[in-house]
């Protein structure tokens, strides 16, 4: 199992040294500081792993099930607690691709299934969202992707990078094509708890014996470091399956990434996290939004959830061309090329991370260095 670079990653491996002034992409909430729990953290506690369960604390589970609206569906035993929503999703998709099965996912989308879906050998089909169609998931297509026969379904709701959101109807019909085909539906949540024009979706774990929910204390909750998230399903050998697996790679949680993300997600405090980051996050896009408006040759589509979406440059101008030149002096802002999702005409954009970003200097160089473009480089012209 061979696994190839995304252009993400090679993206993030090829800047990691470089030292910007601001970041314009940021796409977590401004994260806490250990100091935020101590009261809560025990002295005494010992660096072993729980000692309870191999899946996680239950405590934990209890909590993931409650936030995720599973606690009446779902059993903590149909919670593995992961390295984070990306070990979740590794864990799922390494066991249940063999070479030659089909696996259908959505560009742009998170990248991560492709590449193991590629390293595994099985046959990747991706459906297209369109922009002029506010990126919505074209149902057709992916009915028409989704053969009888198809192993895995793997979709983002809130999607990844765009922020647009399947609503419930929606996400029934995607549960309904899945059914019909016989696949595993996996749904990526890690930006749910941030939709900004409605409410959350329904986990899919609750709604098809073969759903897979995956999420994390990541982006809406800004504890990225803790590295830890979940996978969701009621199949109690698949997540068997998982933690045999995760015994041969991570092999177990890490005990201060439990402790503090049960102590993130009891219900008191989440909720009070929660409401702050969303009123924080929206105030961001506010801002962002106008930003956009008023800056000649931008366009994107405003995100429905999350901190992070999409934006059109003009005609000619290839996104990691500008966002190695951004980052570069006089301007040394950083954010992604739109490549990084296959979108190389776009640039993401991002309003999370708090004061830290400098996000009012990025995008004051943002909108400079695009004015400023030689006309010359663009592609087709010179």
């Amino acid at each position: 199992m061979k696994v190839r670079i995304h252009k993400l990653f090679d993206y993030l491996l090829d800047t990691v040294a470089e030292e910007p002034d601001a970041i314009v992409g940021f796409s977590l909430s401004t994260s806490p500081t250990l100091g935020d729990f101590l009261p809560d953290l025990d002295p005494d506690l010992s660096l072993d792993w729980n000692q309870r369960s191999f899946r996680g604390l239950p405590e934990l589970r209890a909590h993931i099930l409650r936030q995720a609206g599973l606690d009446t569906v779902c059993a903590d035993d149909d919670v593995l607690v992961t390295a984070g929503a990306a070990e979740a999703n590794y864990l799922v998709l390494r066991q249940l691709l063999s070479p030659g099965d089909r696996l259908v996912t959505e560009v742009p989308g998170w990248p991560q299934a492709e590449v193991l879906g590629r390293a595994a050998e099985a046959e990747v089909v991706t459906v297209a969202r369109d922009e002029a169609d506010g990126w919505r998931l074209p149902l057709d297509r992916l009915e028409a992707a989704a053969v009888p026969g198809t192993k895995v379904i793997f979709l983002s709701n809130p999607n990844n990078p765009t922020g647009r959101v399947m609503d419930e109807t929606e996400l029934c019909a995607v549960v309904d094509i899945a059914r019909r085909a016989g696949a595993w539906l996996v749904i990526d949540e890690v930006y749910a708890g941030l939709e900004w024009d409605g409410p959350r979706a329904p986990s899919v774990a609750g709604l098809y014996d073969k759903g897979i929910t995956t999420g994390s204390v990541s982006k809406a909750l800004g504890l990225q470091g803790l590295r830890t998230g979940w996978l969701i399903c009621r199949d109690p050998e698949l997540v068997m399956d998982a933690v045999i697996l995760r015994e041969n790679a991570s092999e177990i949680m890490n005990i201060l990434g439990e402790v503090v993300a049960e102590v993130a997600l009891r219900p008191g405090r989440y909720r009070a996290a929660l409401e702050a980051a969303r009123d924080e996050g929206r105030a961001g896009l506010d801002r962002m939004d106008t930003f956009v408006t008023e800056t000649p040759g931008l366009s994107w589509v405003r995100p429905q959830a999350g901190l992070i979406g999409l934006a059109r440059l003009p005609d000619g101008i290839d996104g990691e061309d500008f966002a190695r030149r951004l980052l570069a002096p006089p301007w040394k802002t950083f954010l992604l090329p739109g490549a990084a999702y296959g979108q190389p005409g776009h640039i993401r954009l991002g309003v999370g991370g708090g004061e830290g970003t400098n996000l009012e200097t990025g995008l004051a160089r943002l909108a400079e260095c695009l004015a400023t473009w030689p006309e010359h480089e663009r592609a087709g012209t010179g």
